[in-house]
């Protein structure tokens, strides 16, 4: 007599290897991260050590993000019009890790920016088909709770990759060794990432149910949010001009810059994971909430004093694990699985443009004048408040779509 299958027990089964997916992507996230993060915490003195100055440091990291986030538009078009994921994922960490070792080899800081640029240009290719999969799986476990999860796990990547290069100080190798061993964790998020490819080929299988919207673009509200997500964006100040900052103001010895980005990035990983289940709960009302605290970070990480600095960052990393958890989680609700790629990319090139106008004009004011830039910052932050309250109002809950 043929058994029919258990509905309850194919749910459970379906929800079981969505978990797994996340975490074995998150993982894949925690040895990237640990990669290019590790030597992110370190590439803002190791240009200055080559002659860069404030300025150049400040558009060479805001123009590294505008390729990391701008170019996301034509990735997520090609994932939507291919339907290639793993493909394009796998070519994107490729471009993305392997760049970083060569930091070891640069003898110019126009050469070091270059490869800067290189390795955020991997990134651009293979975020949105990585946030796409994701998205799909995130639909079983809640998609905060999902997101939220994934970002925890990057983050553990993003402390252990900074206090490696802090060994690595501390023990005298400067940093092009920093950058040398960072080639360790770049192979094996490639290993896992064949291995998630070889074990779930078919992500979309995970999203049982759709969304239906009406008409051919994306919904008023997904602009709406696009538009309150640059003006946060554009107001963040990126950590390579406060590793300046504190490598200008004689702060405390270079392994406390590491050690500073490490802490931003482990107050991240709980962060992300509060803010994406409150979201799963309470809907976008929680990224209100979420920028007013984070908002005045800048006006303590640019201070002149150890303690008030290392304070502002810890606000930085309660802000940034915020909107890696329930900025990412919010498209998936706003938009369907089939247009998702694109949606992805049309979000992160907004975000991408708008957090290069900000490095830029930051690295400027330094320049000129710190109390400027900390306004600059705390006021485009602001600024946001009211159009997010205009989403909410018109939002979908994370439910689904009202």
């Amino acid at each position: 007599m043929n058994v029919l299958p258990d509905p309850s027990q194919a749910a459970a089964d379906l929800k079981h290897n969505a978990f797994r997916f996340v975490v074995l992507l998150g993982i894949v996230s925690l040895c990237a991260d640990m990669t290019y993060e590790g030597a992110r915490s370190i590439t803002g003195p190791f240009l200055q050590t080559l002659g860069a100055s404030a300025m150049a440091v400040g558009v060479v990291a805001g123009f590294g993000e505008l390729l990391g986030y701008g170019l996301r538009i034509a990735s997520g078009y090609l994932t939507d019009r291919t339907q290639r994921y793993w493909t394009i994922a796998f070519t994107g960490y490729a471009v993305n890790l392997l760049a970083v070792p060569l930091l070891a080899l640069a003898g110019r800081w126009e050469v070091a920016a270059f490869l800067m640029m290189f390795e955020r240009l991997g990134k651009a290719i293979r975020a949105p088909a990585r946030d796409a999969m994701l998205s799909h799986a995130a639909r079983q476990i809640g998609r905060g709770a999902g997101f939220g999860l994934h970002e925890a796990l990057d983050q553990i990547g993003a402390v252990t990759g900074p206090l490696i290069v802090t060994l690595v100080l501390w023990g005298g190798g400067g940093y092009r060794m920093g950058f040398a061993l960072l080639l360790l964790p770049a192979l094996g998020a490639l290993g896992l990432l064949t291995r998630a490819a070889t074990l779930y080929p078919h992500s979309r299988e995970f999203e049982t149910k759709k969304i239906t919207l009406e008409g051919k673009g994306f919904p008023r509200v997904y602009w709406t949010y696009l538009g309150a997500v640059a003006c946060i964006a554009a107001g963040y100040a990126d950590f390579p001009l406060i590793g300046y900052h504190f490598k200008k103001m004689g702060l405390g010895a270079d392994q406390w810059i590491a050690i500073a980005y490490a802490v931003a990035n482990a107050v991240d990983a709980p962060a992300a994971i509060l803010f994406g289940r409150l979201y799963d709960k309470k809907g976008l009302s929680v990224l209100i909430w979420a920028t007013v605290l984070s908002a005045p970070f800048a006006l303590l990480a640019f201070s002149g004093s150890f303690a008030l600095l290392m304070a502002g960052v810890v606000l930085c990393g309660i802000g940034m694990g915020a909107q890696e958890s329930v900025m990412r989680a919010a498209i998936g609700e706003m938009v369907p699985p089939e247009r998702r790629g694109s949606a992805y990319g049309i979000f992160n090139t907004g975000y991408g443009v708008a957090w290069f106008i900000g490095s830029a004009a930051m690295g400027g004011l330094y320049d000129l004048s710190v109390t400027a830039l900390v306004v600059f910052s705390v006021a485009l932050q602001l600024a946001a408040l009211p159009v997010l309250a205009l989403v909410c109002r018109q939002q979908v809950s994370p439910k689904g779509m009202s």
